[in-house]
């Protein structure tokens, strides 16, 4: 059994073939799938929610497809977007039982786009409707380069706003050191891996998850972005975590169903989801 910790199944990438892509993951071991709710624009990020009961439907009536679960929020680039009506629609989202997290939010001083202090405080305001809603949070962060001023940032914002809930989150899509990854485990994050680990230069990022616990690990697609290797460049998909979770297990020195049962019972555990959570 495989969870997909990260999959935008909303975007337009998947418009053809939604159906198809669900019944291929599910054929290679993907039995739970979380759907990013941010949407192209922040309006729309009560897509994901809309995906996630379509196909629940009709797994539930016998197709066999992943059981999906989704998430709301903004992205770092949006956050110029929220306003009252923004927070309220989030406020909604996050109370509705299929909705099992807040995300992705975070900071990306990467790109040119939304102003830091704007970012900064739009993520304050997720994170208290967040915590309101008891929802773990999934972290987006991307500094510059390789500079380290948005994790600085990130970190200060979850210890005055977040790690007092003690709900957590998912790291998703890391790319950071081992002492930022550390640091996030003691807030009660966990380690998310994407495609990007099975990239020929990313074996400093391959040493960081060597060096952190099992029960901190979690894995991902990201799709439709980051297709791991033998497939960089395409399209990802779900059923392409197979490769991400083999690198893994290479990395660990373990068995491929040994990191899909860890990494199962971690997002079962941050979620409160129980041992039936692809049923």
């Amino acid at each position: 059994m495989l969870i997909d910790s990260h999959a935008h199944l909303d975007s337009e990438r998947y418009a053809d073939d939604r159906e198809a892509l669900l019944r291929r993951a599910f054929e290679a071991g993907v039995t739970t799938i979380l759907s990013i709710g941010i949407g192209e624009h922040a309006r729309g990020m009560g897509r994901a929610l809309q995906i996630c009961r379509e196909f629940n439907q009709r797994k539930e009536a016998g197709t066999a497809f992943p059981r999906l679960y989704a998430s709301a929020g903004v992205y770092p680039h949006n956050t110029p977007e929220i306003d009252t009506e923004i927070l309220a629609e989030l406020d909604r989202l996050l109370a509705e039982p299929e909705v099992i997290a807040c995300g992705e939010i975070g900071l990306d001083y990467f790109h040119e786009g939304a102003a830091h202090f704007i970012q900064i405080e739009k993520l304050i305001a997720q994170l208290e409707i967040a915590a309101r809603r008891k929802r773990p949070i999934l972290i987006h962060c991307r500094p510059k380069e390789e500079k380290t001023d948005a994790w600085e940032d990130l970190f200060m914002v979850l210890e005055a706003h977040w790690q007092s809930t003690g709900l957590g989150g998912i790291m998703h899509c890391f790319g950071g050191s081992l002492e930022q990854a550390q640091r996030a485990v003691e807030m009660g994050f966990l380690i998310s891996f994407a495609g990007n680990l099975t990239y020929p230069k990313a074996q400093p990022l391959r040493d960081v998850a060597a060096r952190l616990p099992l029960a901190s690990l979690l894995v991902e697609t990201d799709g439709p972005w980051l297709a791991p290797v033998p497939h960089r460049g395409q399209r990802n998909e779900p059923a392409l975590i197979v490769q991400t979770v083999q690198v893994l297990a290479g990395v660990l020195g373990l068995e491929r169903d040994e990191i899909a049962a860890a990494t199962t019972k971690n997002f079962q555990r941050l979620f409160r989801l129980g041992a039936n959570v692809g049923n």
